[in-house]
């Protein structure tokens, strides 16, 4: 098992998609986005390799991975690294994700 360490863009990432939630669709789902958001970390700290490399043949960018957290249309992007996972963003399936990569 591989720690997941969130840089402080996936941390901002997150804390936003709750804020979103909190006033669009109310404190419960927020706090659901909160649960799910965990439970995608816990199962790729636990393997790794699940993640699809598909993001990482589009940009060109070695070693990038996602994982879709359940219930919600949202992604974690991150590398696994020897001792630990990096986990860089969390985004939005609607948003334009090779725009934002890119940058």
């Amino acid at each position: 098992m591989k720690q997941a360490r969130l840089r402080p863009q996936a941390r901002t990432d997150r804390l936003d998609a709750v804020r979103y939630y909190r006033k669009h669709a109310g404190s419960a789902v927020a706090e659901n986005l909160v649960a799910a958001t965990g439970a995608a970390l816990d199962r790729i700290e636990q393997n790794p390799a699940i993640g699809s490399p598909a993001w990482s043949d589009v940009l060109g960018v070695s070693g990038l991975r996602v994982w879709r957290v359940e219930g919600f249309p949202v992604i974690w992007f991150y590398f696994e690294r020897d001792d630990h996972l990096d986990i860089v963003r969390l985004l939005g399936e609607r948003q334009d994700i090779a725009t934002i990569l890119a940058g």
